[in-house]
C-alpha cells in the first residue's frame, strides 16, 4: 500500500464521494467560515476534487476500506446492532414504569411528582447525553464512543437495580439515559458513513424504530415481571440484555467515519516512508484544541443558528413530548375508564404499536421512491426529496385525528377499541415524520449528521422527559376529551412545517448560514 501512495506522489489524489474537503469548496472560498452558506448536501458519488500529492484519501472509487465499499453483509450487521441499541436503551425508558408504585411504596414515598419524575429523569438524560457523544465521534470515531456508551449504560442500570433509596434512584436512571443515547445519537451518522442517499431509507427506517418501539414494548413487559419477579428485576433484565449487546458490539462493530479510517492510513504512511508530511483534509483546519470546542458547541450552533434544524427540532420535540404523556398516562387511563389490571392494562400499548409498524412499513416503502427517480433522469437529489407531500400529509393529519378518537374515546367509555385505534393512528402519523425528519437532517447535513440529530434529541428529550409531569393534570383539569383534544389542535397547528420546508426548503436553508 505504502509503495502504491509514493507511485501516486506525482499526480493529484482523486477525492472520494465521501472526501470531507469537497465540502469545504462546495461551500465557498475567501470568506470567513461563519458567513459561508448553509452547506447543500454532499454528490457522494463526486469524484472530481483536487488535492495536493502528500493527502491521504481513498485508493479509488472500489477501495475496500473505504465503508461505502464494504459488503452488504457488513453494513447489514452493523446497522442491525445499532439499531437494537436504539430500541433497547428506550425500552429501559419506560420498562420501568409500572414498577413505579411498588419503588415509591418501598421507599415510603408519596409525592405524584416524584413517581411521574423516577420515569422521566431518564429522558433527560438523553437531553443532556448527545452535547456529549456527538463531538466525541465526530473527533475520535463512531466505534469507540459506541463501546464507551454501552459499557457505561450497563453499569449505570446495575447500579439502578441495587438501589437503596429514591434519590439513588433517581441520579442513576439519569445517567442511564445520558450513557444510554449514544446509538441514538449517532446511529444515523453510522449510516450516512455507509449507506449513499438513495438507499437510506429501509436503514432509517429500522434505526428510526428503535426510539418510537421500545417505550411502547417497554410497559407491556415491565407489568408483567413487575407483578412477577419486583421491580429490580426489570433492571437485572435490561442490564443481562445490554451486557449481551455490549460484548456483541465489540465484535460486529467497526469504524466507518472516513475522516478516522484515513487518519489511520495517514499515520500508517507517515510511519513507513519516513514521511511526515502525509495527511487527511479535514472540514475544518483548526488546532486541536480549538477543533474540540468548536465539536463541542456544534450541536447547540446547528440549533440555534439554521432554520432547518430549529423548526424540525421543534416540531419532533414537541410531538414527541405528545405523544410521551399518552405514554405515561395510558395505565392510568385504562385502569380508571376501563377496569384494567395492572398487567392488562401494559396491553394499552399494543395499539401505539401496531400503528408504528404500519408506518414503517408505509414510510419503507416510499421513503427513497423521489430520490431514486431523480438519480434515474440524472438529477441531483436535494434533502427536500425526503418530505415528499404524499409522506408528509398523512402523517401530519393523521396525529390530530388520533388524539381526537382516543380522548373522546376514553372519555365516553365507549369499547375500549375505539381509543386503540387512535393510538394506532396517532403512532402511524408519528413514526413517519420522525423518520421524514431524520433522514432529511441526515442528507442536509452529511459530514455533521451526528451533530444535527443531536440537537434534535437534545430537544425532544427535554419535552419527552417534562410534558409528561403536566399530563395528569391536564386531564384531570380538562376532562380526557377535551384534554386530548387540546393535543390534537396543537399537532394540528405546527402540521404546516415540514410541508413547508418540503415545498420551500431549499430557499429556506438559505435563510441562514452555517459551516462547521
Amino acid at each position: 500500500m505504502a509503495s502504491t501512495q509514493l507511485e501516486k506522489q506525482t499526480e493529484p489524489v482523486q477525492g472520494d464521494r465521501l472526501e470531507e474537503a469537497k465540502d469545504i469548496s462546495d461551500r465557498g472560498t475567501g470568506e470567513d467560515v461563519e458567513q459561508a452558506q448553509i452547506p447543500q448536501p454532499e454528490d457522494e458519488h463526486d469524484t472530481s476534487a483536487e488535492h495536493d500529492e502528500f493527502e491521504v484519501t481513498w485508493d479509488g472509487d472500489d477501495d475496500p476500506s473505504n465503508p461505502m465499499n464494504w459488503s452488504n453483509s457488513r453494513k447489514i450487521s452493523i446497522i442491525a446492532m445499532v439499531s437494537f441499541v436504539t430500541f433497547l436503551t428506550p425500552l429501559a425508558s419506560s420498562m420501568f414504569a409500572p414498577g413505579v408504585p411498588n419503588v415509591m411504596e418501598e421507599f415510603s414515598t408519596s409525592s405524584n411528582l416524584l413517581a411521574a419524575f423516577v420515569v422521566s429523569i431518564y429522558v433527560l438524560g438523553f437531553a443532556f447525553g448527545p452535547l456529549v457523544v456527538a463531538p466525541a465521534s465526530e473527533l475520535l470515531g463512531r466505534s469507540p464512543v459506541y463501546h464507551i456508551c454501552n459499557t457505561l449504560f450497563v453499569i449505570f442500570t446495575i447500579l439502578n437495580a441495587v438501589a437503596v433509596n429514591l434519590p439513588m434512584l433517581i441520579a442513576f436512571r439519569f445517567f442511564a439515559g445520558f450513557a444510554g443515547v449514544g446509538a441514538i445519537t449517532i446511529g444515523s451518522g453510522t449510516i450516512a458513513d455507509l449507506i449513499p442517499p438513495e438507499r437510506r431509507g429501509m436503514s432509517m427506517a429500522l434505526y428510526s424504530m428503535g426510539p418510537i418501539f421500545g417505550p411502547i414494548v417497554g410497559p407491556i413487559a415491565g407489568g408483567f415481571l413487575t407483578q412477577g419477579a419486583g421491580w429490580r428485576w426489570v433492571f437485572w433484565v435490561i442490564t443481562i440484555s445490554g451486557g449481551v449487546v455490549t460484548v456483541a458490539c465489540f465484535f460486529v462493530l467497526r469504524e466507518t467515519l472516513a475522516t478516522v479510517i484515513l487518519e489511520k492510513k495517514a499515520i500508517r504512511l507517515r510511519k513507513e516512508t519516513n514521511n511526515p508530511d502525509w495527511h487527511v483534509r479535514k472540514p475544518l483546519d483548526l488546532p486541536p484544541r480549538q477543533l474540540l470546542m468548536q465539536s463541542i458547541v456544534r450541536p447547540m450552533r446547528i440549533l440555534l443558528l439554521t432554520p432547518v434544524a430549529s423548526a424540525m427540532s421543534i416540531y419532533i420535540a414537541i410531538l414527541y413530548g405528545l405523544l410521551y404523556i399518552l405514554f405515561t398516562t395510558f395505565t392510568f387511563v385504562f385502569k380508571d375508564q376501563y377496569g384494567f389490571s395492572t398487567s392488562s392494562a401494559g396491553l394499552s400499548y399494543l395499539g401505539s404499536g401496531v400503528g408504528t409498524l404500519a408506518g414503517l412499513l408505509y414510510a419503507t416503502m416510499l421513503s427513497d421512491r423521489k430520490v431514486r427517480q431523480k438519480i434515474a433522469i440524472n438529477q441531483k437529489p436535494q434533502p427536500e426529496d425526503r418530505l415528499p407531500l404524499y409522506m408528509v400529509l398523512p402523517s401530519c393529519l393523521s396525529i390530530p385525528v388520533g388524539f381526537f378518537i382516543y380522548g373522546w374515546g376514553a372519555q365516553y367509555q365507549v369499547h375500549w377499541i375505539v381509543p386503540q385505534v387512535g393510538t394506532v393512528i396517532t403512532s402511524f402519523g408519528v413514526i413517519i415524520i420522525l423518520m421524514c425528519v431524520q433522514t432529511y437532517l441526515v442528507d442536509t447535513f452529511t459530514t455533521y449528521a451526528a451533530s444535527a440529530i443531536a440537537a434534535n434529541t437534545v430537544l425532544r428529550s427535554l419535552l419527552g422527559a417534562l410534558l409528561p409531569l403536566c399530563g395528569l393534570d391536564i386531564y384531570d383539569a380538562l376532562g380526557l376529551g377535551w384534554g386530548n383534544t387540546l393535543f390534537g389542535l396543537i399537532a394540528f397547528i405546527i402540521a404546516p412545517i415540514p410541508i413547508l420546508f418540503g415545498l420551500y426548503g431549499e430557499r429556506l436553508r438559505a435563510m441562514k448560514p452555517f459551516v462547521g
